[in-house]
């Protein structure tokens, strides 16, 4: 029997991605409210308590939990770490794009030998140097019992042979698929440096493939889509495309959700960035159409009238976020998770570049699960106090079943977040 070794494997049940644009998700709320780090807000009646955090780098600020959690830095001293998966052997692999430049100067590290006593790794080690912006990567065990690690690169997807309690790849890369990488000035536009990767239960790779603008018409088509191919790259299509920036990918169960961040050109309040569960062979919308609320709009610059386009066949989305929030990474906590985290996820709202705004800057709970999201709540705040910015979530991953680790890539650091 195949094996698959992923950020999150859920047993909640769905339908198989070929049915699911069938599905009609009742249940809808905007993220409303905001919060800041000097003092504990209540949030649906759910009181978040300060923890003070002091960095080596001499940040000192508080971040607000839920009361009975309470938080510790487990790495740090990264630069702009991002996104995590667990290997076959239990170690915790996450990615560093060093900066927001387009650069080659990214690792990945592996973080090994937990200690329960201070909460944080003994030993962090760079498994690859020298790449071109890693956002993402995965691991996976084909049928013959050989380990991959998968890694999404701007410009290429590869795989690695993976050897279990190996401190760098013994062998060379396997290309799987090739990207535009035209940087971030290229005159038809080079947006979107990210790429991210994951392994369905379905036996299929998926990758995200964002813009390469904030809204236009696309003139190649792995743009603003996720393809799906098999392990090794071979039978490439396209899965679900019209998603701008779909940078949050997760297969849960027979599903794969993903997490879109919204057009930047329709002001401070619209549209929604949102969370779907996508439909194979669906087109979400982008550039033509935007949720706002429950609703779907055209988007009077592409699809005046709705003549390109009719949005009230574009999904609606499982979940939405203020606009401008930039969800990004997430996880699912299932029916196994202690009761404080059971089925709900946690999303890490990365946060608007306009601070002004407080859009963003914290992880958000939805409960609930194949019926549908209560609406976000506040989970962990005080990324962002006014305008001074003391982090910006990028992933979450869980770490036994009552506790969680997040990226911060503005601060370089990895928490530990656990129920006392």
């Amino acid at each position: 029997m195949k094996k698959h070794v992923e950020n999150s494997i859920v047993s909640f049940t769905y339908g198989r991605p070929s049915v699911l644009g069938s599905l009609v998700f009742l249940l809808f709320l905007i993220a409303t409210g905001s919060s800041h780090a000097k003092r504990a807000p209540q949030t649906r009646g759910q009181k978040l308590v300060p923890h003070h955090i002091s960095l080596a780098s001499g940040r000192s600020f508080d971040l607000n939990l839920p009361e009975g959690f309470a938080i510790s830095v487990a790495a740090q001293g990264l630069k702009r770490v991002r996104f995590m998966a667990k290997s076959p052997d239990g170690r915790i692999f996450v990615t560093d794009m060093y900066n927001l430049a387009d650069n080659n100067r990214g690792v990945v590290y592996i973080l090994d030998e937990f200690d329960p006593a201070s909460k944080s790794f003994k030993k962090v080690t760079p498994y690859l140097k020298g790449l071109r912006n890693p956002n993402s990567i995965a691991f996976y065990t084909d049928a013959n019992g050989v380990e991959w690690f998968y890694l999404a690169l701007t410009d290429r997807l590869v795989r690695y042979k993976y050897g279990i309690g190996e401190e760098k790849p013994q062998g060379e890369p396997e290309v799987l698929a090739n990207f535009p990488d035209y940087g971030l000035s290229y005159k038809y536009g080079g947006w979107h440096l990210t790429r991210t990767v994951i392994v369905g239960g379905n036996d299929k790779v998926y990758v995200s493939v964002g813009s390469s603008c904030n809204a236009c018409e696309e003139k190649e088509t792995v743009r603003a889509s996720v393809l799906e191919m098999d392990p090794d790259g071979k039978h490439q299509r396209h899965f679900a495309s019209g998603l701008r920036n779909a940078v949050g990918l997760r297969w849960i169960k027979d599903g794969l959700f993903a997490t879109n961040m919204g057009a930047d050109h329709l002001g401070d309040h619209k549209p929604a960035d949102t969370m779907y569960l996508l439909a194979d062979g669906m087109n979400y919308g982008w550039p033509y159409c935007y949720q706002s609320g429950p609703g779907r709009f055209p988007d009077a610059k592409f699809n005046r009238g709705g003549t390109k386009m009719n949005c009230r066949n574009v999904p609606r989305a499982y979940a939405a976020f203020d606009a401008h929030s930039s969800p990004l990474g997430f996880e699912y906590f299932d029916e196994l998770a202690g009761d404080a985290l059971r089925n709900s996820f946690l999303v890490a709202l990365h946060g608007s570049t306009k601070e002004r705004l407080n859009r963003g800057y914290r992880v958000v709970r939805l409960r609930g699960g194949a019926s549908g999201s209560t609406g976000p709540e506040d989970f962990i705040t005080g990324f962002l106090d006014g305008v001074k910015v003391y982090g910006r979530p990028a992933d979450v991953l869980s770490f036994g079943k009552t506790a969680f680790l997040l990226t911060d890539d503005n601060a370089g650091v990895v928490y530990y977040i656990y129920e006392k």
